[in-house]
């Protein structure tokens, strides 16, 4: 399916969904690091992140500022390159370009997506979100309040909490939550839709 190109300016996130062997996790990650690495060095870029769903779906996010500057990246000679050196380990499923803030997280106020003739899993449920966030959450919170609490105590609140969410964001950002993803990846996965096909 393709859905008729954003023309509305302003920042823009794309999300892509791509297909890796389990084995070749590493790689995935170490090219991954790589695009992201050099997408940052384009004018208008505005953050990257990426998200595993069960053993094989790798869903990931970057964010330019306009419609131009996102086309500077997606055109460049270093983008196509840095694709053609993982046309082995990738499959392409999804692209979905969202425009607001919104895009990051919530449905968007306007999107084009693109699928390839094989359709994408549905991504799951809010509440089984949720719950996985929830899981990687509540223990960082707890060991975060027993390590911080001897070195913050008599900190305004403001600052207890900046010190919390500075440490606690990367961690379940690129560590908890990807791990958590996958321990409850076949759970997750479990009665999700496919979607559209040809």
């Amino acid at each position: 399916m393709t859905a008729e190109p954003i023309t509305l300016d302003g920042p823009l996130t794309v999300s892509i969904t791509r297909r890796v062997a389990p084995e070749d996790e590493l790689l995935m990650q170490a090219w991954v690091h790589a695009g992201t690495s050099m997408a940052e060095r384009f004018d208008g870029f505005l953050g990257a992140g990426w998200v595993r769903s069960g053993t094989e779906n790798w869903h990931m996010l970057y964010r330019f500022d306009s419609r131009a500057t996102l086309d500077a990246w997606e055109r460049s000679p270093e983008r196509q390159r840095w694709l053609r050196s993982a046309a082995d380990l990738v499959e392409h499923r999804r692209t979905e370009y969202r425009t607001g803030i919104e895009g990051w997280f919530d449905e968007p106020a306007s999107a084009s997506v693109h699928e390839p003739a094989e359709g994408a899993p549905a991504a799951p449920p809010r509440w089984k979100q949720a719950s996985v966030i929830w899981v990687a959450f509540f223990p960082t919170s707890l060991a975060l309040a027993y390590l911080l609490t001897p070195l913050t105590e008599g900190w305004p609140v403001v600052l207890r909490v900046l010190a919390t969410t500075l440490l606690a964001t990367p961690w379940m950002t690129y560590v908890l939550l990807p791990f958590v993803t996958r321990l409850f990846g076949r759970w997750l996965a479990r009665g999700r839709p496919v979607g559209p096909r040809g």
